[in-house]
């Protein structure tokens, strides 16, 4: 579990680094992107909510046309490893919150990154210098409030364990970070392996359903009404359907688990092109791409739409995974909810 000294000094790192604007793509790059003429991303995000906008105001910006394809991190992951062995991968670039380890240990990306690097909290950025994290994944829990009163709502582990909650709690069956995996990997780096295995025992107790489909797919059967709380929900996708007049709120729960959606460049065939978009993605102008499509941007000068969703280590804090360290930990973790959770 991070420090106070480290949440802390994480805050101090982004109020540094918000006075310290990004430099733009210099022209260098901007012309052999050019010559180039054309990108293809490989990306998880929602189409009509991030890739399309984004897509858009890329091809304004500088006239290179955007091949994009849409897919689950472990469909890109298999997609650009087929690419890989058969000697040429499609894609520049990609996103996705795993499969970067994968791809460095394989030897599918180059090593660069944008100048933003430099303004961003060190542990958003790949010290062997393959990613950057782009946007943030808080997983709390989230309540329906139609089923549950406000100052009622589970705010910390233990509390999950009142026996209210039993057969009201849901958590999707992934192994990433918004599901099971996640979960079970946040409960044993906060505790402790024996008392996060006590705990977890406990909590299978409550009859924790279990469900197969998405983090976002849980959510909105606890906006229906099926269960009343949802665990290792993300943050944004409540505050994303509060607003617009679900019956959900998410809880800032202590010490949440954070995941990074990284960029990556693979070696692709038009590398000054994919070295360019990744630029504009992490620029103040594709930062604010991605909160207006309700995504938590990294950047210190861009705040989310709602600031309480960011972690500001002080009322709300929590602790960043990288992808290798989910990467080195998933089977372990899900190991542990197969013996313990199922």
């Amino acid at each position: 579990m991070a420090s106070a000294f480290t949440q802390a000094m994480t805050v101090l790192g982004f109020i540094a680094a918000a006075a310290t604007p990004a430099r733009a793509a210099d022209q260098a790059l901007i012309d052999a992107a050019k010559k180039e003429g054309t990108v293809t991303w490989y990306t998880t995000l929602i189409v009509n909510q991030m890739t399309r906008p984004a897509v858009e105001a890329f091809e304004k910006k500088y006239g290179i046309k955007v091949e994009y394809a849409r897919a689950d991190s472990q469909d890109i992951i298999l997609r650009a490893q087929n690419e890989a062995k058969a000697g040429r991968i499609q894609a520049d670039l990609f996103d996705g919150t795993s499969g970067a380890p994968l791809f460095k240990r394989e030897n599918m990306l180059e090593k660069w990154l944008p100048d933003a690097a430099k303004t961003l909290p060190k542990e958003y950025v790949d010290p062997e210098g393959y990613w950057i994290g782009t946007s943030l994944y808080l997983h709390t829990f989230a309540y329906n409030t139609d089923l549950v009163r406000r100052g009622e709502e589970p705010k910390t582990l233990d509390d999950l364990l009142a026996p209210k909650w039993k057969g009201q709690l849901a958590i999707s069956g992934s192994s990433s970070s918004p599901g099971v995996g996640g979960f079970v990997g946040h409960v044993v780096t906060k505790l402790g392996e024996e008392k996060g295995v006590e705990y977890l025992r406990k909590l299978a107790q409550q009859k924790l359903s279990v469900l197969q489909v998405s983090a976002r797919q849980v959510m909105d059967q606890v906006i229906a009404g099926e269960y009343k709380v949802g665990v290792q929900m993300l943050n944004h996708h409540a505050a994303f359907s509060s607003t617009r007049g679900a019956p959900v709120e998410w809880v800032p729960t202590e010490d949440a688990m954070a995941a990074l959606l990284v960029l990556g460049l693979f070696r692709g065939p038009h590398p000054n092109a994919g070295k360019l978009m990744i630029d504009f993605l992490m620029s103040d102008e594709g930062q604010t791409l991605f909160r207006e499509a309700d995504y938590i941007p990294v950047s210190p000068r861009v705040q989310p739409r709602q600031p309480s969703l960011r972690p500001d280590g002080v009322t709300f804090r929590a602790r960043v995974f990288t992808p290798e360290e989910f990467d080195a930990s998933t089977g372990k973790w899900m190991k542990i909810f197969q013996d313990v959770l199922r």
